[in-house]
């Protein structure tokens, strides 16, 4: 359960895990089919770092054969088919066209060879080679220039931030208990052994202790702040902007090798706008890794990148919509080309804690089966149980519930019933239902305006200004939802915008 209050805690719980991103909602999904009891905290908001500002996809790592990481390849190639299979709605297959150019890497055969392998581990065969003509039916717009036409692939794509709150839900429908905005403020320790966390609201500063037998450290690129026992990282920032679908449409999903350095980009169709990324640099240690945005040198490299493949859209930075940059927690392997550096999970250990950092959004449950498979070295009742579905739900059989379910789940139907018909209708620019705000603001733990219209939906991504055009009705909903006074709803609004003003404003790159 969600609990309210920081004191309605147990004094004790056999396993606290602490990082609400994809990898803590994984390892607390695998503990609700243990015989344990557990409480998981993230400081912040469910899924408000690395798992919400990631690129979206879920996806193989084709550009991983290059580096010679089979192994992982193999392992995201086979997680990105069984969540295909698993949550239609919420992962769903996207199809990809990468062009090609005389002259220009890569080549048709070198891209048919990696495709043809990325195929065989999905086993299944989608590859092909389409023509110049054939490839401007796909992507108008693009730029014929020498093109020879195309690979054509498939991948995936998610709402990374749905993605945590579904895997949540079915750890909380398993007796996992889940708090947000609740911090570590330090580690309970006797001979020599963790046995507890002193743990404090974010928000409001009540602080209390609370003992376990056995923590688990999943807070990603904060992993080593009240442990010294974990690797060293190399956080590695990606930035992306959205841009309005009237003035960058696409139907597929597009890649591309970047001209200044040959790195690939992609753009593709996401939650009705059209997504575009990602940088690749080293971010350092010495940032709040909360509060980050796009820097100049990322804007002009983004809009460098985009203009030589589209020459006819003319794309400005004025152009897009939002921007938003994420932190990936890459373990440090040394100095070296940071694209180039593992997306390998690791794992570390001391007596009554066991520590993962690193991996990717694709195989969260393959990292949290690893973390428990180290736990249970040293108490074997945390032996992961057999593999199964990360959901229990029925799939969806009616095409017109998928994108609903996919979000829900399971709680669809008492969706149907607790809402207000007239609520389960569209906003007029974005895919979603005002409904949908409601049962956030009702059942999904909102305690800031920026959890509902950054992460429970995207309207501070995929809408203009951040969604301002919506926030009187919203507020009205909060307000019902949530008791807020005038006061409070005033104070909610004004944050979320200097907040947005200051991260999510593309023009702010222009000053960063």
């Amino acid at each position: 359960m969600i609990e309210a209050e920081l004191s309605a805690l147990p004094d004790s719980v056999d396993v606290l895990v602490v990082g609400g991103g994809i990898t803590g909602a994984g390892v607390a999904r695998e503990l609700a089919r243990l015989p344990v009891s557990s409480l998981l905290v993230e400081a912040a908001d469910f899924a408000s770092g690395t798992s919400s500002m990631s690129s979206k996809l879920v996806h193989g790592g084709l550009r991983y054969l290059k580096t010679g990481e089979w192994h992982l390849t193999l392992e995201s190639v086979r997680e990105r088919q069984q969540l295909l299979r698993e949550a239609p709605g919420l992962v769903e297959r996207q199809g990809f066209v990468m062009p090609l150019y005389f002259g220009r890497k890569p080549s048709r055969a070198t891209m048919q060879l990696g495709l043809g392998i990325y195929d065989a581990m999905a086993q299944q065969r989608n590859a092909r080679f389409v023509g110049d003509a054939r490839t401007l039916q796909l992507v108008p717009g693009l730029s014929n220039s020498g093109l020879h036409g195309a690979m054509c692939y498939d991948d995936a794509r998610t709402d990374d931030a749905r993605l945590v709150l579904r895997v949540l839900q079915a750890a909380r429908n398993g007796g996992v208990r889940l708090r947000n905005y609740t911090r570590v403020q330090s580690l309970l320790r006797e001979q020599g052994r963790v046995c507890g966390a002193i743990l404090e609201d974010s928000l409001t500063g009540q602080a209390r202790e609370i003992r376990c037998r056995m923590l688990i450290n999943a807070a990603g690129v904060r992993a080593d702040q009240w442990t010294g026992q974990a690797p060293k990282l190399r956080p590695l920032r990606g930035s992306h902007l959205l841009f309005p679908v009237w003035r960058f449409p696409l139907a597929q999903a597009v890649s591309w090798l970047h001209p200044d350095d040959g790195r690939p980009v992609f753009a593709y169709p996401w939650e009705g706008a059209t997504l575009y990324g990602t940088t690749d640099l080293d971010q350092g240690q010495e940032n709040d890794f909360g509060s980050l945005r796009m820097n100049a040198e990322e804007a002009r490299y983004l809009i460098a990148g985009l203009q030589p493949i589209f020459p006819s859209l003319e794309l400005k930075l004025a152009d897009a919509m939002s921007q938003y940059t994420g932190v990936r927690p890459i373990v440090d392997e040394g100095a070296g080309d940071p694209s180039a550096a593992s997306r390998e999970s690791a794992c570390w250990s001391e007596p009554g804690l066991v520590g993962i950092t690193g991996g990717k959004l694709t195989t969260f449950r393959v990292a949290a089966r690893q973390v428990l498979g180290m736990a249970a070295q040293q108490w074997a009742d945390l032996q992961p149980a057999a593999s199964v579905a990360i959901f229990d739900e029925e799939l969806p059989t009616d095409m017109a519930q998928r994108r609903l379910h996919g979000r829900l789940g399971g709680q669809l139907s008492a969706y149907r019933q607790q809402i207000d018909p007239e609520e389960q209708t569209d906003l007029p620019t974005a895919p979603y239902q005002w409904g949908e705000l409601r049962w956030a603001l009702r059942h999904e733990a909102v305690r800031t305006l920026s959890d509902l219209m950054m992460r429970r939906t995207r309207l501070g991504l995929v809408t203009a200004a951040g969604g301002q055009r919506y926030l009187q009705r919203i507020a009205k909903i909060c307000q019902q939802e949530l008791a807020w006074s005038d006061e409070q709803w005033q104070a909610q609004r004004e944050a979320y915008l200097a907040r947005w003003r200051s991260l999510h404003d593309p023009l702010a790159a222009e000053g960063a």
